[in-house]
């Protein structure tokens, strides 16, 4: 996390089908949604290409779906989309789970940052704060929409 802070790890963009780089985020954390029998449902053009960096797209995307894992009960879904704009693309991963109150929305991609809520799930609250890291130096940025007990959904926007 240090060395990308810092500019010590530089990151390779290039020309990349983006469902490959999705494809790769994914293979992490399928056995833990199979375990808990949660769907994940994939609705994306199979050949679009957007210039980012493989490796660290598909480490930002693997820390988000992950917590879509982590903090959706049992039979729950997540859904991965992507939108084709006309300066970036969204990549829209929603799930069913928990939530996020509202009052800590902005905090979520605060360093080590754990809700009250979740200090006995495991984690240490850095997976979303280099989630945006990583985007963040590749010229694209997250947003997230959340309710709770309703689910959650991240916006991966990726220059195009």
């Amino acid at each position: 996390m240090s060395r990308l802070e810092n500019g010590i790890i530089t990151l390779n963009i290039k020309k990349y089908r983006i469902s490959d780089t999705i494809a790769s985020a994914l293979s992490g954390v399928y056995l833990k949604a199979e375990e808990k029998n949660i769907s994940i449902g994939v609705d994306i053009d199979e050949k679009l290409e957007l210039y980012h960096d493989k490796k660290w797209t598909s480490e930002a995307i693997f820390n988000i779906v992950e917590n879509a894992v982590k903090y959706t009960k049992n039979n729950g879904s997540i859904n991965i989309k992507l939108n084709k704009m006309e300066l970036f693309t969204k990549i829209s991963i929603i799930d069913t789970g928990i939530g996020i109150n509202e009052s800590e929305i902005n905090n979520v991609f605060k360093r080590f940052y754990r809700s009250n809520d979740v200090i006995n799930t495991e984690g240490i609250g850095v997976g979303l704060y280099l989630a945006r890291e990583i985007i963040n130096k590749q010229s694209g940025y997250i947003k997230v929409e959340s309710k709770k007990d309703v689910g959650t959904t991240f916006y991966v926007y990726m220059k195009n």
